[in-house]
């Protein structure tokens, strides 16, 4: 272990980077159950992720870099 007592995935885990996939990923998946439960069955990460980018992605982050803006 490093000398300041934190490993390199503690960096990761605490990097603001890291801290927005997984904001993201949170989106993605709340994306994927409302979908799946308006057809009665899984749709899929996949499908989910595609879907989420092209009709939420830009919205999304646009309200997350400025959130006095909403």
């Amino acid at each position: 272990m490093p000398a300041d007592g934190k490993s390199g995935q503690d960096l990761v885990k605490n990097s603001s980077l890291y801290r927005e996939y997984l904001a993201e990923r949170d989106e993605i998946m709340r994306h994927k159950w409302i979908e799946s439960e308006k057809i009665g069955r899984d749709v899929g990460f996949e499908q989910a992720l595609t879907d989420w980018i092209l009709k939420h992605r830009a919205k999304w982050r646009k309200a997350r870099q400025n959130p006095s803006q909403n």
